[in-house]
């Protein structure tokens, strides 16, 4: 399968989930400005949709969406346990955060990468500090889902990321400066890491 990717893009979370489950992933990166791949390629032709993360299946089938390619990855591997079973209360437990983070978390971030307005970026700024206020309520056990990590883990672990990148004020939340460093104690998240040549912290 082949990973289309921008490094330290939201597509960091499929490929962290494909290092837990062990799926060797053939890695292409692509600059979100041109929307051309690394041979100069046009990216709209894999995904006309034209962002990351996409996954191209080995048949040639196309999936795109992060929430929706991390759960596909985790079914690949279900020894891996990297979700709970599917039909579970935990599963859609899973499944409302992965919502929540794509719908009210993400969608915040593109102000302030994306050349926002300075309303606009003030507006997410004042977002993002109450969600993330939310999250750090629920980080007592040490992952989104208790005490084991679950695909949702990497996907926050991207977001928290960004706050970083944004100069965020990160002692309001030492839960989830607590997650951050143990996610990146993970051996998977320090593989997509090196792979996409990101420093920890």
């Amino acid at each position: 399968m082949k990973l289309f990717y921008a490094s330290g893009a939201c597509s960091l979370s499929p490929h962290i989930v494909a290092c837990e489950a062990g799926i060797d992933l053939d890695l292409h990166k692509v600059n979100l400005k041109s929307h051309e791949l690394d041979n100069g390629d046009d990216f709209h032709k894999i995904n006309p949709k034209g962002y990351v993360p996409t996954l191209q299946l080995e048949g040639g089938e196309v999936l795109t969406e992060g929430p929706a390619i991390i759960q596909f990855l985790a079914e690949q591997k279900p020894d891996a346990q990297l979700a709970p079973p599917v039909g579970t209360l935990a599963y859609y437990r899973m499944l409302e955060w992965l919502n929540f983070l794509s719908a009210e978390v993400h969608i915040l971030f593109r102000p302030l990468f994306w050349n926002g307005t300075d309303k606009e970026k003030e507006y997410s700024r004042e977002r993002l500090v109450h969600w993330f206020d939310y999250i750090e309520r629920h980080l007592g056990k040490g992952y989104l889902m208790g005490a084991s990590f679950c695909i949702a883990d990497a996907y926050l672990y991207v977001l928290s990321r960004w706050l970083k990148i944004q100069q965020f004020d990160m002692s309001h939340w030492p839960l989830l400066q607590a997650f951050q460093q143990r996610m990146e104690e993970r051996p998977a998240v320090q593989n997509a890491l090196q792979k996409e040549g990101i420093e920890p912290g």
